[in-house]
């Protein structure tokens, strides 16, 4: 090969290998960073969609990853940062720490925006009389009475007192709480009152009556809430007929004069109850010498005739129903002027069930300041916070969870289809003795479950606010004397009732609101005896409802079906946040108050009725 061939080949190689090199810098691509990488891929969507689209995304990438990062970051500082001389375990227990720190600013938020909704939701009203609203009077102290408890007690240490209370899980809220006696005889009743406690099988007082009763004989205001079947009527009547025969002692009733004492009940049945508990007590102490008591019932589907008779002559203690009382006050037939002594039995059920209005109204009618006792077992926050713009100075006593079922009723929850209900009541009536308690929602249901029964031969009585009067008080004479084996009913007969000895209570339909499943069911397992409660749910049930059961039978302990156990709501994970557990709003477990169907449906209902009065109001001006 030549000189000139080789220097050719040379130039030519170093060409190629040039033009190679020059290629590879062309085609190389630097490494460029994940979010570097990020921004170019948004600055690209920028261009297509614009800028509006991407500020959106940007927003909600940061949203979603703050927390990730904030994380990343703790580990890091934790692992490399100054803290790397720690062993794994101790970052761990820091790590975990920060979590906990970050879990508590998150709860404080939910509990804050809570109070803000319940707050939003509050009755603005207060339950008071017009009249004393438009005056501006506003008691300051409680009503003084003549009974004081016993030096001794009054002696002993405020430690004693909170171990009594720790003892009988008897909660207390208010100032200078009066403290709790523990015997009927150191409550200073007279002999004949522990007479007809004994031949009620009475001995000793109840939790509520511990601290409950001696509250009341101090003349103070109260909020009573206890579970069902433990002796709340006992608290409020023994206090009132004692005040009433001190009365009479010192100036005897006039006719005309009086009541001196007013109990309201919610139905009929609970006011006819309490009267005849209240006319047992009284007799017993007119056996014994003391003067006697006149003590009227009024409520509806009742003759009016006689019972003017009795205010005529003068009455101590007047048991009512909202309608009938309203009635009579309106037609002046009676008046409240020295009226001192009120009770709201079944008090949140009456307020927060369409009684509000009457219940304002009657306030009105009294003349002085009047000493209010209000009992329920089942009173939300809502309510006790709304029901003290009407007390002064009110002691709260609270035995157990206020809407907790009783721990002495094994609750059964059972899935039947729709159309097996009525033929499986037949197996459930199997699982006790009589007497039995069937619940239904609606009146149809009642006579279908009651025509039923009759025809295979099953000694059936049945009651709801369809039938009249004289039926009602009949069918349950019959059922309380044990002539009837089952009362098929609607919640006209959940709420209060003491029926003796009732076996099992069967729900052939789950109630709408959680509330009434505890009052339901609590007409079984009373005064320490054990009861059966088995309740029908299937898929027309709400989820809500299911969700509120479910939290209830894991609080009272009971077995969950799996049907049950499987179900989940958004809401639940707040359960474990603090705070009170469930909903401030109803008492329901099974949710938060951002998520109460009740609360819902409430608003709901205002939203229509602004809509309707502004409709109503338009076309009057028309007119």
């Amino acid at each position: 090969m030549s000189e000139d061939s080789a220097l050719r080949n040379w130039s030519r190689k170093r060409r190629i290998s040039e033009k190679s090199e020059s290629s590879d810098d062309e085609n190389y691509v630097p490494y460029v960073p994940l979010k570097d990488r990020k921004k170019q891929h948004l600055k690209a969507i920028e261009k297509k969609l614009g800028r509006s689209t991407v500020l959106k995304k940007e927003d909600a990438q940061k949203d979603s990853t703050n927390e990730e990062e904030e994380v990343e970051d703790v580990a890091g500082e934790v692992q490399s940062g100054p803290k790397s001389h720690l062993s794994l375990l101790d970052q761990h227990s820091e790590l975990k720490r920060m979590a906990e720190a970050r879990k508590e600013t998150a709860k404080e938020k939910m509990l804050k925006e809570e109070e803000r909704i319940l707050e939003s939701v509050a009755e603005k009203k207060a339950l008071m009389g017009v009249a004393e609203l438009a005056k501006g009077i506003q008691y300051q102290e409680a009503i003084k009475t003549g009974w004081r408890p016993p030096q001794y007690i009054m002696d002993m240490p405020e430690k004693r007192h909170e171990n009594v209370r720790k003892k009988w899980h008897i909660l207390v809220e208010g100032d200078s709480i009066p403290p709790p006696i523990k015997t009927f005889k150191e409550m200073k009743f007279p002999k004949a009152l522990l007479s007809g406690l004994k031949k009620k099988g009475i001995t000793n007082p109840t939790p509520i009556q511990i601290q409950g009763i001696p509250a009341v004989l101090s003349g103070r205001d109260m909020i009573g809430i206890a579970f069902t079947g433990s002796g709340k009527t006992i608290v409020f009547t023994l206090p009132i007929i004692m005040f009433c025969i001190e009365q009479e002692k010192r100036l005897p009733f006039v006719r005309g004069e009086g009541p001196y004492g007013l109990i309201i009940c919610p139905s009929r049945e609970l006011a006819r109850q309490t009267h005849g508990i209240i006319s047992h007590f009284s007799k017993q102490l007119e056996e014994d010498g003391f003067p006697a008591l006149r003590n009227i019932l009024c409520i509806g589907g009742t003759a009016v005739k006689d019972q003017v008779e009795t205010i005529k002559r003068g009455a101590h203690i007047m048991t009512a129903t909202p309608g009938r009382l309203m009635d009579m006050l309106d037609k002046k037939m009676i008046t409240l002027d020295v009226c001192r002594y009120l009770v709201l039995d079944e008090a949140d059920r009456m307020i927060d069930m369409g009684f509000e209005e009457d219940v304002r109204t009657i306030f009105s009618y009294f003349k002085g300041q009047r000493q209010t006792l209000l009992f329920s077992a089942t009173m939300p926050k809502k309510i006790q916070n709304f029901a003290r713009s009407a007390l002064v100075k009110p002691i709260t006593v609270n035995v157990g969870r206020a809407g907790a079922a009783s721990l002495d009723v094994i609750q059964e929850v059972e899935y039947v289809k729709q159309e097996a209900k009525v033929v499986y009541l037949l197996e459930c009536l199997q699982k006790s003795p009589p007497p039995v308690l069937i619940f239904a929602e609606k009146k149809h249901d009642v006579d279908v479950i009651h025509e039923y029964l009759l025809l295979k031969g099953v000694e059936a009585v049945a009651i709801h606010g369809g039938k009249d009067q004289e039926e009602r008080t009949r069918s349950m004479e019959q059922f309380r004397k044990g002539e009837k084996d089952v009362l098929v009913a609607t919640d006209v007969a959940s709420k209060g009732l003491d029926l003796a000895d009732i076996q099992h209570v069967i729900n052939y339909d789950m109630p709408e609101d959680i509330e009434n499943y505890v009052h339901r069911i609590g007409r079984t397992g009373r005064c320490g005896k054990t009861g059966i409660a088995t309740t029908f749910i299937n898929k027309t049930v709400e989820e809500s409802i299911l969700l509120d059961l479910k939290h209830l039978l894991i609080e009272a302990k009971q077995k969950v079906p799996l049907f049950l156990a499987t179900m989940q709501s958004e809401s639940e994970k707040y359960l474990d946040l603090g705070g009170e557990v469930g909903c401030s709003y109803c008492g329901g477990l099974g949710h938060r108050i951002a998520d109460c169907p009740r609360l819902e449906a409430l608003q709901t209902k205002q939203a229509q009725n602004i809509g309707r009065k502004d409709y109503l109001a338009h076309n009057s001006a028309d007119w």
